[in-house]
């Protein structure tokens, strides 16, 4: 059985297992607060220890025993736990993944446990990014689930003498660009500019790429709204640079991964991602490294970057709400989230956290690839926001928007047939009590 079938059935049975219980588990000390985090061992051992170490200073009575999850495990053993009623009781999870569980009444509304004074000590978009709509028998409330910790944007990583050799001064700032730019590298070098994933359940770049081209996806009673000219125009940009063979056949088979073996391969001009992401191509490919540089994230008419959020959620079944809160707040507090971001590199997401790093960040001297992309990631989060935010059934869209695009890419369908049934077959889904 495949991945997402075992966590589909799994989540077919959450929260509907009202007795569950781990029989072989010891139960959790009521002075400890148990916190779970993505891979973050070893390199952030020290951080931790040293974060807890202190949070039990300032609360004498509480005890914080942390758990490392590995990355490609945590959605399993998360999904498994709560339904078991054994979960931690302050879990590391990003908002498109735990909107999943959101939507079942799985996580505690912050919404009723922290103050609005607190709540805008985060970046609004952040903030908001981790709200959803939850309904519960016929009464329906926004339930936000998420208290933002740390945030990641991405960056147009180049390839130096691939623009050379395609006579090409700048990387692309924005999609029409990038169109043009893909032409003319696939011209002068007869390799791709670029490779993006068509592949559900895969990366949404594609999806935020709709979101960037001015397209709205649903409308304020969850229907589709993208059965528009900008819509009809958005799925005809892909379907176009598909069959002018300006995409990678594999679009339609790979996911993302394929992306960054082809840019260490030196077979595609640019890769999106994440500034940290020159490290990775130090170590596998130091040719490549050598000659890459970064620029902002490529972007549609709107303007609009997208940023990836990392969120501290608190499960409803919690019998320490309160102590986990107060943890959870330690943690993404301004000095602490400002700490992480050094140490991490990455950005955080309250507000004042993220001017002093931005500050701190243009006044470096230093001009390394990776220096200069964290310094374009850092600037852009101004322009940033959360592009797909959380909603029930969000894979589910992807996977027909995908799927209606792949038709329409190998010419089973007109561009305006796959638009009109992407949304048709969503509509049905979002009609269904």
């Amino acid at each position: 059985m495949s991945k997402k079938i075992i966590i589909g059935a799994i989540l077919g049975l959450l929260l509907s297992l009202t007795n569950g219980c781990n029989m072989n588990s010891s139960p959790k000390s009521q002075k400890e607060v148990e916190f779970w985090t993505m891979q973050l061992k070893p390199e952030f051992t020290d951080y931790f220890n040293e974060l807890i170490a202190s949070f039990e200073a300032e609360n004498k009575d509480i005890r914080v025993r942390w758990v490392d999850v590995p990355w490609q495990a945590m959605e399993s053993k998360i999904l498994t736990a709560v339904t078991a009623k054994t979960a931690p009781d302050v879990v590391n999870l990003n908002p498109n993944f735990a909107s999943q569980l959101a939507t079942r009444n799985a996580w505690l509304n912050l919404n009723e446990k922290i103050s609005p004074e607190i709540q805008q000590k985060y970046l609004p978009n952040i903030w908001q990014a981790s709200s959803i709509n939850v309904c519960i028998e016929v009464t329906c409330n926004t339930s936000t689930f998420g208290i933002p910790w740390y945030l990641t944007t991405r960056v147009t990583i180049y390839n130096q003498d691939l623009l050379k050799k395609s006579e090409i001064n700048n990387p692309p700032k924005t999609y029409a660009e990038l169109a043009e730019f893909a032409a003319a590298v696939k011209e002068k070098t007869g390799k791709y500019a670029f490779f993006i994933t068509f592949v559900p359940g895969d990366s949404t770049e594609v999806l935020e790429s709709l979101v960037q081209m001015d397209v709205q996806l649903l409308d304020s009673e969850g229907l589709a709204a993208f059965n528009t000219p900008e819509g009809i125009a958005a799925f005809r940009y892909w379907v176009d640079l598909y069959q002018k063979d300006l995409l990678p056949k594999e679009v339609l088979t790979s996911g993302h991964r394929q992306g960054i073996q082809l840019y260490q391969a030196g077979e595609t001009a640019i890769l999106a991602s994440g500034p940290e992401f020159f490290k990775s191509i130090a170590n596998a490919a130091p040719s490549i490294a050598k000659v890459s540089a970064s620029a902002p994230q490529i972007t549609g008419k709107t303007g609009k970057k997208n940023v990836a959020v990392m969120n501290l959620i608190i499960p409803r079944d919690t019998e320490k709400p309160d102590m986990a809160i107060k943890f959870a707040l330690f943690v993404t507090n301004s000095k602490n989230q400002l700490a992480f971001a050094r140490a991490a590199k990455v950005l955080p997401s309250t507000a004042e956290a993220i001017e002093e790093y931005i500050k701190e960040i243009e006044q470096t001297d230093e001009a390394t690839p990776l220096t200069q992309a964290r310094k374009v990631s850092a600037i852009q989060i101004k322009d940033a926001e959360v592009l797909i935010p959380a909603r029930k059934n969000l894979n589910r869209l992807q996977k027909i928007i995908y799927e209606n695009l792949q038709a329409a890419m190998l010419e089973k369908k007109t561009v305006e047939q796959a638009v009109k049934d992407a949304a048709d077959q969503w509509n049905q889904i979002a009609s269904q009590k």
